[in-house]
């Protein structure tokens, strides 16, 4: 079953539109995380159990808003590109690897944008998730769980970056601190607006 997709893959240079997906909605994901995150830094006292709803919630809306729509859009595209590529050999291609690609890629491209944020998203909430279960570890001690997850956010963040620059044959570096800036950029916008609202 592997090697027949790794094969419908290939077959319709699938893979560069998933890690393209992977990567968009994967910082749309982490960003969305940091912003209700720094959110609940700069407000009153906030329970974990509420951040971790609020976040998870968001986590899943991402998740099905990727799906939902990477499987609207890439079917339709898909469905396009067999069309052509039947008129082009005057044949029925639909029980081919072709019409296979056609109806399977799709799902594939959608389970990746949708699974991206959402997967991050919970690695990002890990350090609440840990708190929850009052299992902090002691060498933490001077780092709240909160503070833990931007931390991680912000490194999920440069570590996208990093791999977009692999993708995009770009120093990684530099395409990794693009992203952390960005991530930066963000997280004082929110600080800077909660400050002229006097929400902080």
């Amino acid at each position: 079953m592997f090697a027949r997709l790794r094969y419908l893959t290939e077959l319709t240079q699938s893979q560069r539109i998933a890690r393209r997906y992977f990567v968009t909605n994967g910082f749309d994901g982490v960003l969305a995380m940091l912003g209700l995150l720094m959110g609940f830094r700069v407000s009153a006292t906030v329970s974990i159990e509420v951040m971790i709803g609020a976040c998870v919630g968001t986590a899943v809306a991402l998740f099905m808003s990727g799906l939902s729509s990477a499987y609207i859009s890439e079917s339709a595209e898909k469905r396009h590109e067999l069309r052509q590529l039947e008129k082009s050999m005057v044949t029925s291609l639909g029980e081919s690897a072709h019409g296979e690609a056609a109806r399977l890629m799709p799902w594939l491209i959608a389970l990746v944008n949708g699974l991206s944020p959402l997967l991050l998203a919970l690695l990002i909430l890990a350090p609440l998730f840990i708190a929850q279960q009052h299992a902090w570890p002691d060498f933490l001690a001077e780092l709240s769980p909160l503070d833990s997850a931007i931390i991680g956010a912000l490194s999920l963040t440069f570590l996208l970056g990093v791999f977009l620059g692999h993708l995009n044959e770009r120093f990684w570096l530099w395409s990794g601190i693009r992203a952390l800036l960005i991530a930066i950029v963000t997280a004082g916008i929110i600080l800077l607006l909660n400050q002229f609202m006097g929400l902080s």
